[in-house]
């Protein structure tokens, strides 16, 4: 093998020495300035990214602060028109409900006043047919005719000592 060979050591070394400081002075030339303008600006547009995504995260939290405010907002006003709807209602129904309990108490009245009447006309008949019935009794136990008048008045007699 030539490398291991002691006299073919010092043109190995020359050109190594020649290839090291060619491609040294390649590298830093060329190839290292153009890494490092490339690592530059891959720095500044992480940078870039990152305050990008700051900023757009401050506005996030703002837009969601405001959604929240917006939505207690909301559900304050519904339930403001709820209390106002449930309160016209009950109004409502309060107004409609005593229209309706003056109404029943006119029928009321009215059913009275109707029952009253049928009432005394019923007794009225009652007082009609109880002398004849009390006339008939006094003919059937006595045998004798007893006229209207008489046990009408015997009636009234018997009505002012019961009251």
């Amino acid at each position: 093998m030539p490398q291991l060979e002691a006299h073919d050591w010092a043109p190995q070394l020359i050109w190594l020495a020649i290839c090291f400081i060619g491609l040294y002075i390649i590298m830093a030339k060329a190839a290292i300035p153009r890494i490092g303008g490339v690592l530059e600006q891959r720095r500044d547009k992480i940078a870039s990214d990152l305050d990008q995504a700051q900023s757009l995260k401050h506005e996030t939290e703002k837009a969601i602060a405001d959604y929240e405010t917006a939505l207690a907002e909301a559900r304050a006003k519904g339930h403001a028109i709820a209390e106002e709807t449930r309160v016209a209602l009950k109004a409502e129904t309060d107004k409609q409900a005593s229209e309706l309990e003056a109404k029943l108490d006119v029928k009321v009245a009215e059913a009275e006043a109707s029952i009253r009447a049928t009432k005394d006309a019923a007794m009225a008949q009652v007082r009609d047919v109880a002398a004849d019935i009390a006339g008939v009794i006094v003919k059937e136990m006595i045998g004798g005719t007893v006229t209207k008048a008489k046990v009408n008045a015997a009636m009234k007699k018997a009505d002012a000592a019961s009251a």
